[in-house]
């Protein structure tokens, strides 16, 4: 019989198997960071990764188009993280919408300044200067409800 093994013989050569392909696993939520200070950004990008989340960063607003292009190996952007100062005229001509049209319409979270006014926006958090990485992170996994932190992508 095709398949089976006879007592104390080898497999015969037609042996049939069946090669199963691995489960999908869907990708990490993405998170474009926008911040002017290289070594902030850096800092919450490298504390996102390490917990398993796709961060990128840009400098200002248009460059949160290129960070969060589509990617086929990488998931959609779930939020978008803004620092006050990167907003700059951006939020008064409308270019923060528009982004995040064309991002999909992510959540926004924006970390304000403690002593100037918080611009008017549709923001799903903000968070008041001084604030941790720690604490900005515990805030955008808050807002990534379905995401279990995993290991660091990274590694």
């Amino acid at each position: 019989m095709p398949g089976r093994h006879r007592a104390g013989g080898r497999p015969r050569c037609h042996t049939p198997f069946a090669i199963e392909a691995p489960l999908a696993v869907a990708p990490p939520p993405r998170v474009v960071i926008i911040s002017p200070d290289q070594w902030a950004r850096a800092g919450l990008r490298a504390e996102l990764r390490e917990r398993g989340v796709d961060a990128v960063g840009a400098r200002d607003v248009p460059g949160a188009l290129t960070a969060g292009r589509p990617d086929p190996e990488r998931g959609p952007v779930r939020l978008l993280v803004v620092e006050q100062d990167a907003l700059g005229d951006a939020l008064a001509a409308g270019m923060l919408g528009r982004v995040r049209q064309r991002l999909g319409n992510p959540p926004v979270m924006l970390l304000a300044h403690a002593t100037r006014a918080t611009p008017a926006g549709d923001w799903a958090v903000v968070l008041r200067r001084p604030v941790s990485i720690g604490e900005i992170v515990a805030a955008v996994l808050r807002l990534l409800p379905d995401f279990e932190t995993g290991g660091p992508l990274d590694s």
